[in-house]
């Protein structure tokens, strides 16, 4: 998992979820086209806080779905309900509707800092300085599985 150039922003409570293997699927409203490896930040930390793989994005899913994949999303019952509801603008796509499958999740031995960019929200293009960072972590933590 080497040339990670970008993080995805993550919510708490769901980036504790993520890193500590209890969710593999990151919930959004729509698919990602990309694969492959990526930093995950903790939203509002400023920090890449671990890596993972993206493998796959499904959906949009039925409300069957979703709550058949509880273990793996761990959005709690009530509060997909509340998201579920076509609401005034049914048009408009259901909160939660994609999973974007995440593998090989890992998390860094120590956040790393990097310069958030002025309009982001979702994705982070990272600064050199963070790319290298993660990556001799990255390096640090397999070297140390052997």
């Amino acid at each position: 998992m080497s040339g990670i150039t970008k993080a995805l922003i993550v919510a708490s409570p769901h980036i504790e979820k993520i890193l500590a293997g209890e969710k593999t699927w990151e919930m959004r409203s729509h698919h990602v086209h990309s694969r492959g490896p990526i930093g995950l930040i903790a939203k509002g930390t400023g920090t890449v806080v671990g890596v993972a793989e993206i493998a796959d994005s499904l959906g949009p899913l039925s409300e069957g779905d979703l709550f058949a994949n509880a273990l793996r999303h761990r959005i709690d019952g009530d509060r997909l309900i509340s998201q579920l509801s076509d609401g005034p603008f049914p048009e408009v796509p259901k909160r939660w509707s994609h999973a974007w499958v995440l593998e090989k999740v890992l998390k860094l031995i120590k956040p790393v800092h990097y310069r958030h960019p002025n309009g982001a929200q979702q994705f982070v293009i990272l600064d050199e300085p963070a790319i290298e960072a993660i990556a001799k972590q990255v390096a640090a933590i397999r070297k140390s599985a052997l």
